[in-house]
């Protein structure tokens, strides 16, 4: 892991010297353990919590056999102690159990020869780093990283004058973390370091001379100071000469925000230079030239770094890795990849140029690249074709094209690429064919993702017959003609962990034994907007799948009693047919959003979705549901929308509606619902959008609903609700849809609707409300609809009152086939966005609205 390296080959050359000095090789007898050190040992293992038993052997008389401590093979000293967590995998059972903990006791200092200390990797719960590890002055190595110590490192580590390595790494993997370790003052730090790693250890407090206080250590190969709150990078160094030889300089994740300093390019032994997340700002130095003995530079994430990539570090002789992905580069690559075309060594392995502002087309240099193994220039605004030198790129294993505005054709010499593993080509406007030598020799393809733009041509036109080199594992094709046959290179696909294959003509039915056969993998299932027919295989059990997307097809039968822990269903836009499973807890105990709308299910919506605890979003418009409505709902739920409208459910609104705390959006229109709107919904302070329409609700509209003060949409229309319009309704403040039409209500319009503040000053911003019906819905039914009044079809009375002229944003407001009288109110010319006055049902001239205003809706 770049973040923290561990022993580099300096190190393993200093080991290797370290046993060849303390072994005689012509001794056959084993080192006798001494008595002293043993019974320091003894007294350090008894103040350590040891839950995997690692310390078991540490008994006898022998301590020379017990495991993690090497003693000096002639004199039988402990030399060495090695106590790392032998598991590496952070946050996993294992590791959590092979951490010792406890404290550490001062018995070590009795160890007079003792060099090496590694207790890496364990969890000592935030403990202070002992101030008397500082008096094991014999320690050539010290390794305390990742172990959860925290305060102040101690200035006594400055005493270990023999001290070559030194980890501090501080990031915790405790359970009880996090933890803090900080160092305030580095004047401490031996001089005899050539191995340092403080990271995560907080600086911040270490001054503005924090660099120079690292200058004095004249053997240092290896820095790593990685996210240690550094909030400043000096623009010159006065002893830069006292680091000549540093071979790796890691500070990144740190808050430099300054330019690249030139002082970098007199560390002219540079190896390995890390600073990625600095926020560094400027152009990229030319001055990288100088160092020749580079390998590996990143420099991503840095968001402001502008300008060009420099031909100068296509010069780089040694230079296996560049990452300058994420910043703000916006020049074309010719110049760069031409330096390296002309670069004898071309040693580049990894090239990461994404999410830049790159452009141009990609100049056939890049062929000139035969090392190249990792190739990202993703998320830029690349043009034009990839050059036909592709071909000659042998070695490359990964190539990501995706998100620029990359066209034509794709080469046929991209099928000679017989390493690559991974090739993204997504978010592109290719147009032209795929044939059989575009893949044919792609043995070791594992992950193909290719999309064009939904009007262009891309056509895959292979053999009926073929059956391609290679078993992928995750396929993502959009927009590509495939169909209308299911291909056998596809059916051949049995290795596959995620499909995606949207709009690809696909109209034939998919054999049942292709989807047993990606069942145990499979975690993304996608087949959407093709035309797909036939049947799903009933009674699979796909354990690690996760979303399933086979809607706007033409997929028919019963609902897939599929058992899974999928969190997405979408199966919309359909022809299934047939009941829900009463069991669709059992089988999709996981389910979050169940989309089911635009097909032919019938039969009651199943209490068991109840159980679904984790439901979100319930869409089932458009069927032919009957019976009631569950009421079973609890307050555990997450639901947050609901669209059951266009069914045959009868019955009342469940009042357990009102127990869910998230529910925004609730839409129960065009069923044959009764009852009164039950008071319990007033509990829903979340609610944005309600559609009870199309219903034979009765009561009178509820005088509560001033209490949703996030309602966005309230359309009750066709019921048969009576009574008066409620003067709170006035109080909802970002309501922007208001429709009662076809019902019984009486007397005047409330003086007090100027109150309605969202359409008054337009102060909403209602595409945050109409996105929220588009989640549940995949539709955008309401958008013509935005700030309009419709009290159509009731029995009011009286006058347009006045105050409605304060409602500026009102852009449809329908009074007609009521009993009102009297005059239209002349200040309508001041509405913005004025489309239709609906009054009386007569159709009256308004003059003094301007022509484009004129815009009536007459009915009789």
């Amino acid at each position: 892991m770049d973040l923290k390296l561990r022993p580099s080959f300096f190190f393993s050359s200093f080991i290797l010297i370290f046993l060849l000095n303390s072994f005689d090789s012509g001794s056959a007898a084993s080192p006798k353990c001494i008595s002293t050190e043993r019974e320091a040992l003894l007294t350090f293992k008894q103040s350590l919590t040891d839950l995997s038993g690692r310390l078991s052997s540490w008994s006898g008389q022998d301590c020379c056999n017990w495991t993690g401590v090497l003693c000096d093979a002639r004199t039988g000293h402990v030399v060495n102690i090695d106590l790392r967590n032998p598991s590496q995998a952070v946050n996993s059972d294992e590791y959590k159990r092979g951490c010792l903990r406890g404290k550490i006791n001062q018995s070590l200092t009795r160890l007079k020869f003792l060099s090496y200390l590694d207790l890496s990797s364990n969890d000592f719960n935030g403990l202070v780093i002992p101030e008397f590890i500082g008096h094991i002055v014999t320690l050539r190595y010290l390794n305390l990283s990742s172990s959860s110590f925290s305060g102040e490192v101690p200035a006594s580590l400055g005493s270990l004058s023999k001290l070559e390595f030194l980890d501090l790494y501080a990031e915790s993997f405790s359970d009880s973390g996090p933890f803090a370790l900080r160092a305030s003052d580095l004047k401490w730090l031996p001089s005899s370091l050539t191995y340092l790693n403080m990271g995560y250890v907080n600086l911040s407090g270490a001054g503005e001379t924090w660099l120079q206080d690292f200058t004095r250590l004249t053997k240092l190969k290896e820095l790593h100071l990685f996210n240690c709150e550094i909030k400043n990078l000096p623009p010159s160094l006065s002893s830069s000469a006292n680091l000549k030889l540093l071979e790796v300089l890691d500070l990144s994740e740190n808050s430099l925000s300054s330019p690249i300093p030139n002082w970098l390019f007199d560390l002219t032994s540079l190896r390995k230079l890390f600073l990625r997340w600095d926020f560094l700002q400027g152009s990229i130095p030319s001055g990288f030239k100088n160092l020749k003995l580079l390998e590996t530079l990143d420099l991503s994430n840095n968001l402001g770094l502008t300008g060009e990539v420099p031909p100068v570090l296509g010069e780089l002789p040694q230079l296996k890795y560049l990452d300058l992905s994420a910043n703000e580069l916006n020049s074309q690559i010719n110049g760069f990849l031409d330096a390296f075309s002309k670069n004898k060594y071309n040693s580049l392995v990894f090239l990461d140029l994404s999410s830049n502002k790159m452009a141009g087309t990609l100049p056939e240099s890049l062929g000139a690249l035969r090392n190249l193994q990792i190739l990202d220039l993703s998320s830029n605004s690349f043009t034009g074709s990839i050059p036909s030198s592709i071909g000659n790129m042998l070695s490359l294993k990964k190539l990501d094209l995706s998100f620029n505005a990359m066209n034509g054709n794709i080469p046929e010499t991209l099928g000679k690429l017989a390493e690559l593993v991974d090739l993204d080509l997504m978010a592109n406007t290719w147009e032209g064919v795929l044939l059989k030598s575009h893949f044919a020799n792609l043995r070791s393809l594992k992950s193909l993702r290719l999309t064009t733009e939904p009007n262009r041509s891309l056509v895959f036109k292979v053999p009926s017959t073929w059956v391609p080199p290679f078993k992928l594992e995750l396929i993502n094709i959009e927009n590509c003609r495939i169909g209308p046959k299911f291909p056998m290179w596809l059916q051949v696909q049995t290795e596959l962990n995620s499909v995606t294959l949207r709009n690809t003509g696909i109209a034939d039915a998919i054999p049942h034994t292709w989807f047993s056969n990606i069942a145990s993998d499979v975690t993304y299932l996608i087949l959407a907007n093709n035309r797909i027919k036939g049947t799903l295989p009933q009674s699979l059990a796909f354990p690690k799948l996760n979303t399933v997307d086979l809607s706007s097809n033409s997929f028919q039968g019963p609902f897939p009693l599929w058992t899974t822990n999928a969190s997405e269903l979408r199966l919309y836009e359909n022809n299934f047919s047939g009941p829900l499973p009463l069991n669709i807890n059992v089988l999709m105990p996981r389910m979050e959003k169940l989309y089911l709308f635009h097909n032919s299910f019938t039969g009651p919506i199943p209490p068991s979705l109840c159980e679904v605890s984790g439901l979100q979003i319930l869409s089932l418009r458009n069927n032919r549901f009957s019976g009631s409505f569950p009421n079973c709902w609890h307050r555990s739920f997450m639901l947050y929308g609901i669209d059951v409208s266009e069914n045959s459910l009868s019955g009342e609104i469940p009042a357990s509606l009102g127990a869910l705390p998230s529910l925004s959006v609730l839409l129960l229109n065009q069923n044959a619902l009764q009852g009164r709107i039950p008071d319990t919904l007033q509990n829903c302070s979340g609610l944005t959008n309600i559609d009870l329409g199309g219903n034979k609700l009765s009561g009178k509209v509820p005088s509560w609903l001033s209490k949703l003060s996030s309602l966005f949409m309230l359309r009750l229309q066709s019921n048969s609700l009576d009574g008066q319009i409620p003067d709170t309704l006035c109080s909802v403040p970002n309501l922007h849809i208001l429709d009662l039409s076809g019902n019984k209500v009486s007397g005047p319009v409330p003086k007090c609707i100027s109150n309605l503040t969202a359409i008054a000053r337009g102060t909403t911003n209602f595409e945050v409300f109409q996105n929220l019906v588009f989640v549940v819905t995949r539709a955008r039914k309401y958008q013509e609809i935005v700030n309009s009044i419709n009290l159509s079809g009731n029995n009011l009375s009286g006058e347009i009152p006045e105050e409605i002229l304060d409602l500026s944003y009102l852009r449809i407001l329908n009074l007609s086939r009521n009993s009102m009288a009297g005059r239209i109110p002349g200040g309508f010319r001041n509405l913005v966005g004025w489309r239709r006055l609906i009054y009386r049902g007569t159709c009256c001239l308004v003059p003094f609205l301007r022509a484009w205003q004129r815009y009536l809706l007459c009915r009789s």
